[in-house]
């Protein structure tokens, strides 16, 4: 099954919005068995989007769009869509009582234009619910042809994409594919692609294939089966046999990203954590707090910038400071153990470095860790901008953090 994405809207083609949807579909496409040929960004124009909407059409079994399922003259997808299918539209009585008690129940009322986002073909559709707005997306089929609409704006689609489209794609297609995406933390794409070279270029089913991120690489081995154990029977071999030649340097089987394994962790241990923060900014302690659940184990997490915040707030010893900088082996230190006397957390992290842009030293950066074992300190030599050294120094600490809690 070949499928197409089409993404709605001016604002994408100039840019003023980054467009996560196509992303965000297109990865959820590869394990339904989907073929993904194009993707293409189509601006608010309907000639222009008629073209797009009547080639794509021609090409695909299944073309997915987002954007312009919205009440103004300009949100056309809908109308364009039918019309190429040669569907016309009605009113659904049933849609339009849902958008006014939307619109009811947070105190407003709903504009006559709102009207048009309860109107769809009288037969050959199927209406996707969007509880978190106004415009229901729709499934349209005819000769064979579907089209999915979804509204535009993330928090709407994704959630309608996994409970509504996914199934309805996994059913049309008529298999699955089976994925394990390990993440892998302390070598580089290219050593991984070389060490793994035997497996990726041997394998048939299943398939292994490697994507860098940001510090680290996402390796993911996919098989396709008709039965999830004969899917895991296929997968759990070769990740076994990647996780005997990297060891520790594979951190999750399932796509886990490094916070969240330190958070899954702490709380399996019960264990409280704190952060004192320089280079990072509040980047570490935030990498926490936006999981749920962070509240079992967060304590406190302090930004100590200036070199008095250091030695107020964690007591860093100011012959410390002068003898060896702030940016030191034994600053970091210092601030790690300061900040678990003061908070009485099992487990208190810390981080200093030089994140740039201007300096001799930019990308020298120290990570430690205080527990009741004492104290660990990374000495760093990162590359980059100044956001992406301090992200690195995030994901720095959290390994340094995942190691210990692993070696319980």
């Amino acid at each position: 099954m070949i499928a197409e994405i089409i993404c709605v809207g001016t604002e994408l083609l100039m840019g003023q919005i980054v467009n996560t949807n196509a992303q965000f579909m297109a990865e959820k496409l590869a394990p339904l068995g989907v073929d993904l040929y194009r993707q293409q960004v189509v601006g608010d124009n309907p000639q222009r989007l008629t073209e797009a909407v009547l080639t794509a059409l021609e090409r695909s079994d299944v073309v997915l769009f987002s954007g312009g399922l919205g009440p103004t003259e300009d949100d056309l997808t809908k109308e364009t869509v039918a019309a190429a299918l040669g569907l016309d539209l009605v009113l659904y009585p049933e849609e339009w009582d849902r958008i006014v008690g939307y619109f009811t129940s947070r105190g407003r009322k709903a504009a006559p234009n709102n009207r048009k986002q309860a109107m769809f073909p009288a037969t050959n559709c199927t209406i996707l619910p969007n509880p978190r707005g106004t415009a229901p997306g729709c499934l349209m089929e005819k000769d064979g042809k579907a089209a999915i609409l979804m509204p535009g704006p993330p928090r709407e689609l994704r959630p309608m994409f996994t409970d509504y489209v996914m199934p309805y794609l996994e059913r049309r297609s008529g298999h699955r594919l089976y994925t394990h995406m390990l993440r892998i933390f302390g070598k580089g794409e290219s050593d991984v692609e070389y060490e793994l070279k035997d497996l990726i270029d041997g394998q048939t089913n299943p398939t292994l294939a490697t994507y860098c991120e940001t510090g680290e690489v996402k390796l993911r081995i996919t098989a396709q089966a008709k039965t999830d154990e004969e899917g895991e029977a296929l997968l759990s071999p070769i990740v076994s046999e990647v996780e005997r030649r990297f060891g520790d340097v594979v951190y999750s089987e399932n796509d886990e990203e490094l916070a969240a394994v330190c958070h899954r962790l702490l709380i399996e241990q019960k264990a409280t954590l704190s952060c004192a923060e320089s280079c990072t900014g509040g980047l570490l302690s935030s990498a926490f707090i936006d999981m749920g659940g962070s509240s079992a184990y967060f304590v406190e997490g302090d930004v100590t910038y200036a070199n008095e915040a250091k030695m107020g707030s964690l007591g860093v010893k100011a012959d410390t400071l002068d003898k060896f900088t702030a940016v030191s082996r034994e600053c970091a230190e210092e601030m790690a153990a300061g900040m678990r006397q003061k908070t009485g957390t099992d487990y208190a992290l810390a981080t200093t470095g030089y994140a740039g842009p201007d300096g001799e030293q930019v990308g020298l950066v120290y990570v430690s860790l205080a527990s009741r074992d004492g104290v660990e300190v990374k000495e760093l030599h990162l590359i980059g901008e100044r956001s992406r050294i301090r992200r690195l120094a995030v994901l720095h600490a959290l390994d340094l953090l995942r190691r210990k809690l692993c070696a319980k």
